[in-house]
Parts: structure tokens; C-alpha cells; sequence
């Protein structure tokens, strides 16, 4: 066979453990996904000399070869490019595995179809390059990124893998509930008291927006939320936020849901309270921070990060708003 032809790739601790179509997507990230299967289903991608299906999971030792002309691996595997950014996160932790960051409000952490370069991850990986830990050219199909997201207008922690293993590590704590605790510090309209919030909902067609459902509506979710109210007068109450469950706006939809919308909230919010705080305070974000971490049960290469707990202050705005707001004279 002509080895112009072959592309073999040698499958290290930095791959294994994933399915070969992802492994592919990230690998060959120029290659629109049809162009994957398609090679997976013409025997073009094999694994130790037998063809694989899509499903196969990599394993350390691993030789992939690919029936790839070797001007055509370079044009599909063209690395993302390293956006020169201006750094607007703080770093909260890092070490070789793991960057802990504090995102400010009306930073997206993914791109949308707003805006594909100054996002979030797209600044970590600029601070990695400067750092010189991060090179596209050399980690071919691997790129340091988020766990979890944080609505645009949401400050606070996000968790980055620096690693395939840490990565991979982090997104099964995330999956498997109470390894991660996540606690976020809200103002909400009115008296809420603390306690359990238990509800179900549906993301609407739109994807912007969720709403609440009955238990017995078909792809309905459950939201388990733990409420412990900090303190509070008749207007407003300081709230600290447990999700147990993550799902899409649940905070804010969960607490609209009984009444007590958080305040700011341009989406499931109190209009007119909004406007009030817009017009009396400049005021116009929700207020949501994502406030701690905790790592309760961290698992594989990230053990060594037990009862670890990261905090992260309120931003100047939200904490000026807080005392404006709880502030003897309000009452």
C-alpha cells in the first residue's frame, strides 16, 4: 500500500476512553460530521486493522489509520485558530488538570450564532497560548474546554479541562449529581423563604425559553432546587442556590414559578420591578452569580481535589446593588 495514503494515529492517555466518532470530530475538526460517518461507513477509518462503527471506544495502544492523502489530513485537521483576546476573566484555581475562572455578566461562554469569537473558551485558550500550555498544532484533536455553561448575563464560576482525562473526568462528576456541589447567590422579588423547590419543565421549541410542565407531560425534566434565604425585607430576598439537578434557566424559572422571579430577569422576570430598578439604579442584568464550588466526590486523575472549595465574590455592581437594596433606609 502506498503510505501516502495512510494517515496512523497512535491513540495515548490523552485520547482514550472516548468514542471514535468524537475522537474523529475533534481530530478532523475541519470536516463537516457527514464527511466522518461516511468514512467510518466506507471502511476509510480503522482500528488496528479491522473497519469500527461508530460506537467503538478508544483504547490506550489504539492505531487509527485513516485512507487520508496527507494534503488532505493537513486541510482537515487545520487547528482552530488562536484568537488574540483580551482577557476579561479572573482565575479562581488552576493546576496541570483543571482552570477554575470567574466569568463576568455578558461574556458567552460557547459561541452562538451572535458571536463565534470572543467567548469564553475562546479567551481560555488564548491565556493558555500566552501561557505556552495550549498549542493547537501539537494537540491534534483535543482542545481545552468548559464542563458546564452560565447563561450570558450570569457572572461567576465555570470550570475548564485542561486535559483529555480531566475533561473526561469532570463531565462524568457532572453527569453523576452530588460530586460537584453548585451554589449560586440570587435577590429575588418578595419574601421567599428557604426550603425545597420541586418542579418539572420543557425547554419551548424555541430553545430560548423553558417553561414550566406537569409531571406527565411527554420529555418533561425534573428540577430539584434547595433554597436557604440569607436575608430578606418585604421587598426582596438574598438567597443562596443549590441546583441539584442543571437544567436550563432553572433558577430563574424555578423561583418565577412560585412567584418570586429573580430580579433583572429579562426573561421570566418582574417587568415593571425591572424597569423600577432600571430606572432607580442603573440596574439592568439579572442578578445571578455563580457563587461556589465544591468538589465532593471528584473521581479518576481529579481525585486529588476532595473537599476542595472554590468561592468567588460578587462582582462590584451586583454587591453595590445588594446594599443599595437591603439597606436599613429601603425598608
Amino acid at each position: 500500500e502506498n503510505g501516502d495514503e495512510m494517515k496512523t494515529l497512535m491513540i495515548d492517555e490523552n485520547y482514550e476512553n472516548q468514542r471514535i466518532d468524537k475522537y474523529l470530530k475533534k481530530l478532523l475538526c475541519q470536516a463537516p460530521p457527514q464527511l466522518i460517518y461516511k468514512m467510518l461507513r466506507k471502511k476509510d477509518v480503522k482500528v488496528n486493522g479491522v473497519r469500527v462503527k461508530e460506537n467503538y471506544i478508544l483504547k490506550k495502544g489504539d492505531q487509527v489509520e485513516l485512507f487520508l492523502y496527507e494534503d488532505r489530513f493537513l486541510e482537515l485537521t487545520k487547528p482552530q485558530s488562536i484568537f488574540d483576546l483580551p482577557i476579561t476573566f479572573d482565575v479562581l484555581y488552576e493546576d496541570d488538570n483543571v482552570l477554575i475562572v470567574n466569568k463576568p455578566a455578558g461574556l458567552l461562554v460557547h459561541e452562538d450564532i451572535h458571536e463565534d469569537v470572543n467567548t469564553l473558551s475562546n479567551q481560555v485558550l488564548t491565556y493558555l497560548h500566552q501561557k505556552g500550555e495550549y498549542d493547537p498544532q501539537q494537540t491534534l484533536g483535543f482542545t481545552p474546554g468548559p464542563v458546564h455553561r452560565l447563561d450570558r448575563n450570569t457572572s461567576g464560576i465555570v470550570i475548564f479541562g485542561k486535559t483529555m482525562r480531566a475533561l473526561q473526568d469532570l463531565n462524568e462528576m457532572m453527569k453523576k449529581r452530588h460530586c460537584i456541589d453548585k451554589t449560586y447567590l440570587t435577590i429575588c422579588k418578595g419574601y421567599m423563604p428557604s426550603g425545597e423547590l420541586i418542579g418539572y419543565m420543557k425547554k419551548d421549541s424555541d430553545r430560548s425559553l423553558a417553561r414550566m410542565v406537569s409531571p406527565s407531560t411527554e420529555g418533561a425534566l425534573k428540577m430539584h432546587t434547595l433554597v436557604e434565604n440569607i436575608k430578606s425585607n418585604q421587598k426582596y430576598s438574598l438567597l443562596k442556590v443549590k441546583i441539584i439537578t442543571g437544567r436550563t434557566h432553572q433558577i430563574r424559572l424555578h423561583l418565577s414559578s412560585v412567584g418570586h422571579p429573580v430580579i433583572g430577569d429579562s426573561k421570566y422576570g418582574d417587568f415593571e420591578l425591572n424597569r423600577y430598578l432600571k430606572k432607580t439604579y442603573h440596574f439592568q442584568n439579572q442578578f445571578l452569580h455563580a457563587y461556589s464550588i465544591c468538589f465532593v466526590k471528584p473521581i479518576g486523575s481529579l481525585k486529588y481535589l476532595q473537599d476542595h472549595v472554590i468561592t468567588c465574590p460578587l462582582p462590584q455592581n451586583l454587591e453595590v446593588l445588594k446594599n443599595a437594596l437591603f439597606h436599613e433606609k429601603n425598608l
